[in-house]
């Protein structure tokens, strides 16, 4: 049987990756697992959670499907890309998905222009309709100082594993991201040693990609990775 854990972002929750966990469910008999980081979903409290939480929930639920299944696949979403890079590198997993994973920093040129694109929305009265911000305004005055360090100091431990990286990835990236800038997937593609690596950009795509217009292609581009026999397999 085949496993595949589906680790969200920073702030966020399953929903962030929902999409694709759908289509991944409706097109596979996979075992899919998607759990909740501490302090994350939809009673946001990161109060008292540190980094070390988030990466040991994600590390038992890893543990615990590989007990069940013969292959495992991880895919990692923004922080949860690189909390999945870092599990990729110590255990050994069939193949990994990273999508607008958080290993560099904030985009701000791109972060005003979605500011903008909101405060535009706002003057027509179509502020309901902006997927940006629907899923941070209730984020707002929610998140506290200390759990943005507890996030940096997640990316500076995970990020001296990329090297260690050696199974099948794909990176995608959504060139509009206004949280990770685009070229964040060409430093991943520098540091992961894998000799297998696809890098896929999205035009539209914002931060985030499992819920923007691109994501039907996404969605599609990922399992047939994941279904696409390893070099070594052939």
């Amino acid at each position: 049987m085949i496993g595949c854990l589906m680790i969200h972002g920073y702030t966020g929750s399953p929903y962030e990756i929902s999409p694709l966990a759908n289509h991944l469910k409706e097109n596979t008999n996979w075992k899919i697992e998607v759990p909740t980081l501490p302090g994350h979903g939809k009673n946001l409290d990161l109060r008292d959670v540190s980094h070390e939480s988030w990466i040991e929930t994600a590390e038992k639920e890893l543990q615990q499907l590989m007990r069940k299944c013969d292959d495992i696949y991880l895919i990692g979403f923004s922080m949860g890309g690189m909390i999945a890079s870092y599990l990729a590198a110590k255990y050994e997993v069939e193949k990994l998905v990273l999508l607008a994973t958080a290993g560099k920093y904030l985009s701000f040129k791109q972060i005003g222009m979605d500011m903008g694109e909101i405060l535009a929305d706002r003057i027509k009265g179509e502020l309901d309709s902006n997927k940006m911000y629907l899923h941070y305004k209730n984020k707002t005055g929610h998140v506290p100082f200390k759990a943005n360090i507890e996030f940096m100091k997640l990316v500076r431990f995970t990020r001296r594993y990329l090297k260690k990286v050696k199974t099948p990835v794909l990176i995608a990236q959504g060139q509009q991201d206004g949280m990770v800038p685009y070229k964040t997937a060409y430093y991943l593609d520098k540091e992961i040693t894998s000799e297998e690596k696809e890098v896929v950009f999205f035009e539209r795509s914002k931060h985030l990609i499992c819920l923007g217009d691109d994501k039907d292609t996404l969605n599609s581009m990922v399992l047939d990775f994941l279904n696409k026999p390893a070099v070594d397999a052939k």
